[in-house]
């Protein structure tokens, strides 16, 4: 039987996707790019060792000094040159390190980087025994884990179950930890763990939900996964739009089921019950819209908190229209409604309940005075900028992408937008350190900290991001009037 060359580019690529399958968890040290073994004589002057390392386009080299191997890097020859002012009269073995840490070929990829953290290195020697096979530099290692994210959503694409969805979502927890630890910005890991969450999600509702049931819908994930900000798990956020008079009759069993599923890899419930197997949030199109116009127009006080959650929607699986369309009637109820944006945005004041925060925070001994990296830090920038980019009709949804179309549109000043950003990304990578540490030694997983549990360069960090939540707060106050409110 002839096959068409659309079934033989399908075959080939299904060749190649299995081919790629080659998982975080079983990728050697030997399938990295490990770089040649150049080696050099002890005796060797260091102006010569670098003529050497131009000429070959390198940063380092191995030293051979009697029966001692060891490295020399361009680091070495910055602190012999700090202590020697003529490298001319300094042989490279006495700027070299010996104190080699080594790695096998056949070690687990993860292994080398652990290796790399725990010693604090950017280079590993690798070989077995007294066998050099090269030299494996952190930055050619990274750039394989970053590109290993792919093969993480090829796995996500091919998983039969929830139990091997289960072992990359594991995955997407060890890389982003690893990506942290190796200084990875934290926008960047940001990225890429929601890009490999929305896949997982998408996946797993596939494995839930019949063909037409997932046709006939749009499901959302919201908040910071809406807004691509999440990192490590904590709760879920999610909701499904309905196609208007569509039905399906086992929907509660089906979203329930997808629910508990989320919860098995790591995602735990919503302590709001804002996900899909909750009834409000699993609507019809059109009565949806009438829960968004009640939202708005309605008395209930935690209305303005679930449009916010809504704000942030992003569609993940099924039909993106009705995302849309539900926007669009947003904003057609939204337009010309300023008090209601005021009441919206006085939300950046929810979590202050201690007027004395900032005195206290200056005080000589602040350490028992928690602080909720979330609620003092990170949600006041992230709800300020929702407000303001709900006022302005920006349909964006990152916290970052909403501060540049409001520096565009002249709505903030760009100097104020700039700091916002370098805040949020300071009290998220701060979060993110202390979740992993929580994590590590075996305690739940929260947003507060004490001073007391940080270094003097993360109180500073902490105190500077504070700071800048309180001058856009006060922006805020001043912008919507929230004072008369």
């Amino acid at each position: 039987m002839l096959r068409s060359a659309d079934d033989l580019a399908m075959t080939a690529r299904d060749t190649d996707t299995q081919r790629e399958l080659l998982s975080l968890a079983t990728a050697r040290v030997r399938d990295a790019p490990v770089g040649e073994a150049f080696y050099v004589d002890g005796a060797m002057d260091l102006v010569s060792v670098c003529r050497e390392l131009a000429a070959r386009g390198q940063s380092h080299c191995l030293v051979r000094d009697g029966r001692r191997i060891g490295i020399f890097t361009s680091s070495d020859l910055r602190d012999a040159l700090s202590r020697h002012p003529t490298p001319a009269a300094i042989a490279v073995a006495q700027a070299a390190r010996f104190d080699l840490v080594r790695v096998s070929p056949d070690a687990d990829l993860f292994e080398a980087l652990r290796l790399m953290v725990r010693h604090r290195l950017h280079r590993l020697v690798v070989g077995t025994g007294d066998q050099i096979d090269g030299v494996l530099d952190q930055l050619d290692l990274m750039s394989l884990v970053a590109n290993h994210s792919h093969v993480i959503a090829l796995q996500i694409d091919a998983a039969a179950d929830v139990q091997q969805l289960r072992e990359a979502a594991t995955r997407i927890d060890t890389m982003l930890a690893l990506m942290h630890d190796s200084g990875i910005k934290i926008e960047r890991i940001a990225r890429t763990v929601c890009d490999l969450n929305a896949r997982l999600f998408a996946r797993l509702w596939s494995l839930v939900a019949p063909p037409e049931l997932v046709a006939n819908s749009c499901l959302l994930v919201m908040g910071s996964e809406g807004r691509g900000e999440q990192v490590l798990k904590t709760d879920q956020d999610n909701a499904l739009l309905l196609r208007d008079g569509f039905e399906w009759p086992e929907l509660q069993q089906v979203a329930d089921r997808f629910n508990a599923a989320l919860q098995t890899l790591g995602y735990p419930p919503c302590p709001g019950h804002i996900m899909v197997n909750n009834p409000l949030w699993r609507q019809g199109l059109t009565p949806f819209k009438e829960t968004l116009r009640e939202w708005v127009y309605g008395a209930d006080p935690e209305a303005p908190m679930r449009l916010a959650i809504f704000i942030d929607s992003h569609a993940v699986a099924g039909d993106a229209a009705l995302l849309e369309e539900a926007r669009d009637h947003l904003d057609r109820i939204l337009a010309g409604s300023d008090a209601f944006y005021a009441r919206f945005a006085s939300a950046v004041d929810l979590f202050d309940h201690q007027p004395a925060f900032w005195k206290r925070w200056m005080a000589t001994n602040p350490d028992e005075l928690p602080i909720d990296l979330k609620k003092l830090g990170i949600f006041p920038i992230v709800h300020g900028v929702r407000a303001l980019a709900l006022q302005h009709g920006l349909r964006v949804n990152g916290t970052e992408a909403r501060l540049g179309l409001l520096t565009e549109g002249k709505h903030i000043e760009a100097v104020l937008a700039r700091d916002l950003i370098d805040a949020l990304h300071a009290l998220m990578a701060l979060k993110l350190t202390h979740q992993l540490r929580q994590k590590q030694a075996g305690q739940d997983v929260d947003n507060t900290v004490k001073p007391s549990d940080l270094g003097v360069l993360e109180r500073d960090v902490l105190r500077d991001a504070i700071g800048i939540v309180r001058r856009f707060r006060a922006m805020l106050h001043r912008h919507f009037k929230l004072d008369a409110l």
